[in-house]
């Protein structure tokens, strides 16, 4: 029975790695995919290692969110997991799987992140693209 779910969940998985390296721009070295997911929504969030900084890859793509839930809904629904951690370095994936309630912690998925970012990548400076669309510039008031 587990390698039936293997057999299914490893491919599924694969393909969520491969659009991940090529989001990433092709090279499979040093990629980080932070998930959180839940019924009706999910959170990837991108990185790539770039010396001594991360850099944030924004998905801007519903392919990969697709591919997330596709693998999510391989597993009972009485046993989905809440977050994906997936590293990617030689050309191997590796997933490690969280299955806390995510939805009732006070921790917002912003402070999640960066404390697994922090554990995983210690103090290292994360780089993340400029914002789009229309901005303010804030200045303390004079």
């Amino acid at each position: 029975m587990l390698d039936q779910k293997f057999d299914l969940l490893g491919p599924a998985l694969n393909d969520v790695g491969r659009e991940a390296v090529r989001l990433t721009g092709g090279d499979p070295d040093g990629i980080f995919l932070y998930v959180e997911i839940g019924e009706g929504w999910v959170g990837p969030s991108l990185f790539k290692e770039q010396g001594i900084t991360l850099r944030y890859i924004d998905p801007q793509t519903a392919a990969i969110d697709r591919l997330i839930i596709d693998a999510w809904c391989l597993e009972p629904v009485d046993k989905r997991w809440t977050s994906m951690a997936m590293t990617i370095k030689g050309g191997r994936f590796a997933v490690q799987f969280d299955y806390n309630d995510l939805e009732h912690s006070s921790e917002s998925i912003d402070d999640r992140r960066q404390r697994i970012l922090h554990s995983r990548f210690g103090e290292r400076p994360v780089i993340y693209p400029p914002l789009r669309g229309p901005a303010w510039e804030l200045k303390p008031p004079g």
